[in-house]
């Protein structure tokens, strides 16, 4: 099958967090026989900012922010078998979504698929003319990235067809165990670009934690962060490229995943990084957020902290050797049950479920 995906970007981490996911689940599904083209605009300088070339198994289509390019890509949509609009592309999301959904074959599957669910959802119940209230009957599924039942409740509340969700997951090629870096010694290390809906949450689990053990070092790496008043035991890095994630996780004694604001309320919506991190044999402190279990096992595979408190006791208290046994369990529960060939699988199932469906009905 032939997939058209309409995207951030495949080839940029910049300001870009779906980034892994896209590139690990779409390489799974070339591996499966899928024929990929990711077309992305070139916005927000991701462009000036690859960590990857296009890849071997994916052709990748920049077209420059402009509505006449935009129209010539939408175009392409009916080449295609499966037709997938993601969230946040950065550029036109409304007008991208109803071209391809105009230019897409009669047969093709129709994807909408939000990588930010409870943002969208947000949006959506604010405001009437959203334009997902007026697509979503023409599309055949909606895909997420996490959100669990509440998510599928609300998006099926508005009208979709099916919302199934698509987890993060791990790539085992691309985040891995290697050895350390000293540009990234320290005892905690959070990775995260400063947002509106996460800043306020950095500051109790982060730099809480830092204020109550000035004796321990922190890393904070991610952009934006510029501007930030941080205790003196906080070292900032600014963006940390992909091809240092492995690095940047296995370096320090532990390393912290705070989920955004929505997606902690929401729950089943665990961040790439849980999967880089659990990946790379990391030893990992996350906030706490329902759901978290199916991945990982509070207390063996992950520690869990409900505010900066927790974080610090926990740091504490830790010695290197539980770390790394922490790491080490956690990794080998990701590589059992939560790689890019995991979902892949899943996601090939799907679609050639609703095909056999869709030719059934035809039949009938």
């Amino acid at each position: 099958m032939k997939i058209a995906f309409y995207g951030s970007s495949l080839v940029s981490s910049y300001w870009n967090g779906a980034a892994t996911y896209y590139r690990g689940l779409l390489k799974a599904l070339a591996a499966r026989g899928y024929d990929i083209t990711f077309y992305e605009p070139d916005a927000y300088d991701r462009q000036k900012h690859r960590d990857i070339e296009p890849p071997s198994w994916c052709r990748v289509v920049v077209y420059e922010a402009n509505s006449d390019a935009l129209k010539a890509v939408a175009g392409r949509a009916g080449e295609a078998d499966v037709v997938v609009k993601a969230s946040g592309v950065g550029f036109a999301d409304d007008e991208i979504l109803a071209a391809v959904l105009d230019a897409a074959a009669p047969d093709a599957i129709r994807i909408f698929w939000d990588v930010d669910a409870p943002a969208t959802l947000a949006e959506m119940a604010q405001d009437p003319g959203h334009a997902l209230h007026r697509a979503l009957a023409r599309l055949d599924l909606v895909l997420t990235y996490g959100g669990g039942d509440p998510v599928v409740r609300a998006y099926e509340g508005f009208g979709a067809a099916r919302c199934i969700p698509v987890y993060n997951a791990l790539d085992p090629e691309t985040h891995h165990p290697v050895a350390p870096d000293e540009r990234f010694s320290c005892d905690l290390a959070f990775l995260g670009n400063r947002l509106p809906d996460r800043e306020a949450r950095v500051e109790e689990f982060f730099l809480r934690a830092a204020s109550l053990l000035p004796g321990q070092r922190f890393l904070l790496g991610g952009a934006g962060w510029d501007d930030k008043p941080l205790p003196a035991n906080v070292r900032s890095l600014g963006h940390v490229p992909t091809r240092d994630h492995n690095a940047f996780n296995v370096t320090p004694k532990a390393v912290l995943n705070i989920s955004r604001a929505s997606m902690a309320e929401n729950g089943f919506s665990p961040a790439t990084r849980v999967f880089e991190a659990a990946g790379a044999g990391a030893c990992l402190i996350t906030d706490a957020w329902e759901g978290l279990d199916l991945f990982l096992k509070e207390g063996e595979e992950v520690l869990v902290a409900r505010d900066g408190r927790d974080v610090a006791e926990a740091l504490a208290a830790l010695t290197p050797e539980r770390a790394r046994a922490i790491g080490e369990r956690a990794r080998a529960r990701i590589l059992a049950e939560h790689t890019y060939e995991h979902r892949a699988e899943q996601v090939d199932r799907l679609f050639r479920r609703f095909v056999r469906s869709r030719n059934v009905e035809a039949a009938e």
